[in-house]
This record gives C-alpha cells, sequence and structure tokens, in this order.
C-alpha cells in the first residue's frame, strides 16, 4: 500500500503550495494598499 502514502504526500505538496500562493497574493494586495500585511509585521 505504497501508493496511499505517495498519493497522501502528493496531495498535501499540493494543497501546501495552493496555500502559499493565497497567502502570497494576501500579502501582495495589501502592500500595494500600502497597509501592513495580515500579520501585521510590516
Amino acid at each position: 500500500m505504497w501508493y496511499f502514502s505517495w498519493i497522501l504526500g502528493v496531495g498535501l505538496a499540493a494543497s501546501f503550495a495552493i496555500l502559499n500562493g493565497m497567502w502570497f497574493e494576501m500579502r501582495e494586495d495589501a502592500q500595494a494598499r500600502g497597509g501592513a500585511g495580515p500579520d501585521g509585521a510590516d
């Protein structure tokens, strides 16, 4: 059942990539508006 762990790993990696892209877009939009990021670090 190696394929189960393989497909689970691929799914988690894809989910992480999508969430990372969404986070980057949110940060980019906040910087374009001149405000701080969602975490207030900028």
